[in-house]
């Protein structure tokens, strides 16, 4: 009986204190940016006391800014501007370019990456995980791929979804799910504890 309170405890506080550290950690990056101010207009000399959480409110309103920035005239042409230098400047000009091109084709609206679930055969025959499509596979891939028509999927590890793997599947075998991207990522996170059904409740009540 005392373990059963016990496991009922843990499944009240865990969730809590793991919420409460993930908060933490962020506000804590966050407030990073608040070494961009010169020391002696930074709020802890001004107030002369640490309030946590600036960092996020400095962030939000340089992403604010920024944005104001880019949508008129002015602004498109200097951003213009500073990505041609970039992308001219040794090293770092293929890196910025790879990852511009990266969060555009994820953050368009009518493209076709991170849109799918996916459903394929993986590490081995037999065992299935949850992928993403990244996009179709080019020509080359095809041919090499004995004309089959190939689609790059990506698959995202547990409990981590940020790293994953990249791998090329044949269309025929990669089965779509009737599912977003969200629930996708509710079952990764929860360790498949959340079943699909669930996922989906918690999407509706969201």
């Amino acid at each position: 009986m005392i373990k059963k309170f016990i496991f009922a405890g843990i499944l009240v506080w865990l969730p809590i204190i793991a919420t409460v550290w993930i908060i933490k950690f962020l506000v804590n990056l966050f407030d990073q940016l608040i070494t961009i101010i010169p020391v002696k207009y930074q709020p802890d000399t001004l107030l002369g006391i640490h309030i946590p959480g600036l960092g996020i409110i400095l962030a939000v309103i340089i992403v604010l800014l920024t944005g104001i920035l880019v949508t008129n005239f002015l602004g498109r042409q200097i951003m213009l501007w500073l990505d041609i230098i970039l992308k001219r400047v040794p090293i770092i000009g293929p890196l910025y370019n790879t990852i511009k091109q990266v969060l555009n084709t994820i953050m368009s609206s009518d493209g076709k990456s991170f849109h799918k679930v996916l459903l394929i055969e993986y590490p081995r025959e037999g065992l299935w995980s949850i992928a993403l499509q990244t996009s179709e596979a080019s020509e080359q891939l095809n041919k090499a791929a004995d004309q089959k028509e190939m689609l790059a999927a990506f698959i995202p590890t547990t409990p981590n979804p940020t790293s994953g793997f990249l791998v090329m599947v044949p269309k025929e075998k990669a089965r779509e799910l009737d599912m977003s991207v969200d629930q996708a990522f509710k079952i990764i996170v929860s360790l498949g504890t959340l079943s699909i059904n669930d996922a989906k409740v918690l999407e509706k009540i969201k």
